[in-house]
């Protein structure tokens, strides 16, 4: 009897976890991918870093930061839009995308069209910097030399069609101005060549340019924040300038696939909001030049939108193309 009574208790021991494990599988929390269109250890990948903990917490459900790079954002950017919209995959980015609209007009996908805004992140610091072999110290000496001598000044940036690109582009066009755009493949060999004299100016973010201004080897013309910085005080905003619309600041946020449910968008909305106040997250930020900023998805929607416009204005105008 004894023998019979064990029996069935294993045999109902069985059962019971054959049945347990499918339900266990389908309850267990899926992971929220976030997709960085660029290599670690960019400014973005920092982003998707500090908020994904954080969301993970607040989700209940593991969050993994998944790095696409390739063809300037595109590779990682599509792999958002090609999602499923079900909460499960979100895109950390910047304003890069909305450049890529028209820098690449045969794109199998429109990231204005193809996305939902889920919030703004921060912004990024742009400085104009100039080396030692340009001789100015200005930003009026800069154009007045470039209006003296059209071309005869060169200007670096990361390659054709990045932030750092169009911002000068749109200098130029404000102030009627020429100077010879020199591109390479990435900021490093642009800020060696511009430290060398190879050439004479450039937008850096303002963590990258800060050694080297204080240091005394670089020259800060201006900076295209609204307000001075308190890291240089003494820098004017383009703004100050009253060349009409300069506004060359780079947006960073989050992005889900088209059709992403509303109440699932505005949740993801309203955490972002709580950990973009955390004081740990702006000091984090503020080391790569961001600063925290959070937004509605209306809101950020309007902005994508308007930047999309104004930049293929820009990239239309001064004819640029990709590499």
């Amino acid at each position: 009897m004894t023998l019979h009574r064990r029996t069935l208790l294993a045999s109902f021991a069985a059962a019971t976890a054959t049945v347990a494990t499918p339900a266990w599988a389908q309850t267990a929390p899926q992971p929220l991918r976030l997709i960085v269109p660029f290599t670690p250890g960019t400014g973005i990948d920092l982003i998707a870093r500090q908020i994904g903990p954080h969301l993970a917490e607040r989700l209940g459900r593991p969050v993994v930061v998944d790095n696409r790079a390739g063809a300037s954002g595109n590779i990682g950017t599509e792999a958002v839009v090609r999602a499923p919209a079900d909460g499960s995959t979100l895109l950390v980015t910047v304003n890069t995308m909305v450049m890529n609209r028209a820098l690449y007009p045969k794109l199998a996908f429109d990231p204005v069209r193809d996305l939902d805004p889920v919030s703004l992140t921060s912004w990024g610091t742009l400085l104009l910097v100039a080396g030692k072999s340009a001789g100015v110290s200005t930003t009026q000496e800069l154009l007045a030399k470039a209006r003296a001598r059209p071309g005869a000044l060169n200007y670096g940036s990361p390659g054709a069609g990045t932030p750092h690109h169009l911002a000068m582009e749109l200098l130029k066009i404000r102030t009627r101005s020429f100077i010879t755009h020199i591109p390479y493949r990435g900021t490093g060999p642009a800020l060696a060549d511009l430290l060398g004299g190879q050439i004479d100016v450039m937008f850096l973010p303002i963590h990258v340019a800060l050694q080297h201004v204080r240091s005394g080897n670089l020259r800060a013309l201006a900076i295209s924040s609204e307000q001075p910085s308190a890291l240089l005080p003494g820098v004017p905003p383009l703004r100050e300038l009253k060349l009409g619309e300069l506004d060359v600041e780079m947006w960073y946020g989050v992005l889900a696939p088209k059709g992403t449910p509303a109440p699932l968008v505005e949740r993801l909305n309203r955490e972002l909001k709580d950990i973009l106040a955390r004081p740990d997250v702006k000091a984090a930020f503020e080391t790569q030049g961001m600063n925290p900023a959070h937004s509605t998805p209306a809101e950020f929607k309007a902005l994508i939108e308007k930047d999309a416009v104004r930049w293929a204005q820009v990239i239309q105008a001064q004819g640029i193309q990709a590499e």
